[in-house]
């Protein structure tokens, strides 16, 4: 059976080197890298991790908690991460805090028992229970989409209120004047920053801002789109994200309503369905595989050391402007 000085000699290098690359350290020349896990593969080595695990009284696995596990969003976002945890020779937990503070708690507090090396969370609150737990124990934290109240933490976040701007502004700038915002629960960072650029674009263009809470759920979008569509001459209307787009498009249909021609439609995030609708949906969608990619690697950098300053990642909506507006196709950019 093959042990890490057998691959250490195979390969050239120490015993240190072997383990520093099998860890996922990034403290490793490339070249001797690759003659590592030339090594590993050609002698088929499978280093005994419960052994290891228990000496260090750690495991090689994170943790990522979203917020919502049925929104395509996170589901990307997880898909990332774990790819690049696996290639790291890191496994994952996968948990869902449903929205809920006191759920999400109870998560935190697992993986905390699981000693697991850090953690991505889509925080369900800014002051998650059990993040000052995480902090003593040596767990690191980035914070995705929403940010913690932690200065220790790093956060991969979104510029929210921009993007809602620029989509509110796109519709006045089509001449809708009756503009209505389904907004997401505004005890979240994206919820209240989503609303706030909306209204901000409805005040700078001297018009009364029409807001319904869809909580981000399918169901309690299609109530807060009736709500809207009920109060009286809406023409258009910026939905805060995919899953409320889905019971829009449920509260139009059951009225016999259709976008563009009888009101206009721009979504936050892009799911891949979004352009097979007809019409196709204008949509502010967020790099979410980069985003992801950025919070694995600030993650594995607080892991192996290499940084114990807190970093906060802010990337830019990209306005994929479709018919559902009364446009012509195209992308508006980032900026």
């Amino acid at each position: 059976m093959s042990t890490i000085k057998t691959v250490a000699a195979r390969a050239g290098v120490s015993p240190a080197t072997v383990s520093r690359v099998l860890s996922g350290s990034e403290r490793v020349q490339p070249a001797y890298r690759e003659r590592v896990l030339q090594a590993v593969a050609d002698l088929d080595y499978r280093p005994n991790r419960l052994a290891r695990n228990l000496r260090r009284q750690v495991t090689e696995t994170i943790g990522v908690v979203v917020s919502d596990i049925e929104n395509p969003h996170f589901a990307q976002m997880v898909r990332a991460v774990e790819d690049a945890a696996f290639a790291r020779g890191f496994r994952v937990l996968v948990c869902n805090s449903d929205e809920t503070p006191e759920k999400q708690g109870a998560y935190l507090e697992m993986l905390a028992a699981e000693r697991v090396r850090g953690i991505v969370l889509v925080p369900a609150n800014p002051a998650p229970d059990g993040i000052a737990r995480l902090r003593d124990l040596g767990i690191p934290v980035v914070a995705f989409d929403r940010m913690v109240d932690d200065a220790t933490a790093d956060a991969v976040i979104v510029d929210n209120a921009d993007g809602a701007l620029r989509a509110t502004r796109r519709l006045i700038a089509y001449g809708h004047r009756a503009i209505g915002f389904v907004g997401g629960r505004p005890d979240t960072q994206t919820g209240a920053e989503r609303a706030a650029g909306y209204v901000a674009a409805m005040t700078e263009a001297r018009l009364e801002p029409r807001l319904a809470n869809g909580e981000f759920r399918i169901d309690r979008g299609k109530l807060a789109a009736e709500q809207l569509l009920d109060a009286g001459d809406v023409t258009a209307l910026v939905v805060a994200n995919n899953l409320m787009t889905v019971g829009v498009l449920q509260a139009l249909r059951a009225r016999r309503l259709r976008a563009p021609d009888d009101l206009a439609l721009i979504t936050f995030d892009d799911p891949f369905w979004a352009e097979l609708l007809d019409p196709p949906l204008t949509a502010l969608a967020q790099p979410v595989r980069r985003m992801a990619d950025a919070a694995a690697r600030l993650l594995f950098e607080r892991i192996s050391g290499r940084r114990d300053h807190p970093r906060c990642l802010v990337f830019d909506f990209e306005l994929r402007v479709r018919r559902s507006c009364g446009a012509v196709e195209g992308i508006s950019g980032a900026g």
